[in-house]
């Protein structure tokens, strides 16, 4: 929901920074390797319930993600490119929960509930941009992609505001997870209901 408006504001410094990194020859799939590294480093340190460390590596994996859009924008996008970044990103979301029911056996299953709740999400996102491709459909609304990005409630932006008050207020975690879960399968309902409307 959020991420159509804050394109417009985050993508300008990092197509700027990014074609600055793809002239010391930085790859967009080695930044988005590095994200990824952080990303597993923030599951880690949550296994560890070291929580603000935790964000702090968090936050770099987001950054990565950002990163790596703007010098693949800047170089050339690649599919392969597309395909590494959405699933390293899926991997993280998980594993983040799921590193967080480790460390709190109490909340294994709002941990479970959540981890099937993002399914609904991810399936429709990627089952759309496969119908979208085969009828050519296109979209700048989410910026310039490596293929269709269905919009809704629940996107990136969501996401990690949900993992960063995961990390600020812990004890929290099963309000944090009922209730994004909740927003996730609305989200879900959204998206059938757009593909009926588009391939009907």
């Amino acid at each position: 929901m959020l991420d159509a408006h804050l394109r417009p504001l985050i993508d300008p410094p990092l197509n700027r920074a990014g074609i600055w990194l793809s002239k010391q020859g930085i790859t967009p799939n080695g930044v988005t390797l590095t994200g990824f590294c952080f990303g597993l480093i923030a599951c880690f340190l949550i296994m560890q319930e070291f929580y603000y460390s935790a964000l702090f590596f968090l936050v770099l994996n987001r950054l990565s993600d950002g990163l790596d859009g703007g010098i693949a924008r800047a170089k050339g996008a690649s599919d392969f490119g597309g395909f590494l970044d959405i699933c390293c990103d899926f991997i993280i979301y998980a594993g983040f929960v799921f590193s967080v029911a480790l460390a709190q056996p109490e909340n294994t299953f709002p941990a479970l509930f959540l981890i099937f709740s993002f399914i609904g999400p991810i399936t429709s996102f990627l089952a759309y941009a496969i119908i979208a491709e085969k009828q050519r459909l296109t979209t700048t609304r989410q910026g310039k992609k490596s293929f269709y990005y269905l919009g809704g409630l629940c996107e990136g932006t969501e996401t990690f505001f949900m993992l960063v008050i995961i990390c600020l207020i812990p004890a929290y975690f099963s309000l944090i997870a009922y209730t994004f879960g909740g927003l996730c399968w609305i989200t879900t309902i959204g998206r059938v209901l757009q593909a009926w409307q588009d391939f009907r």
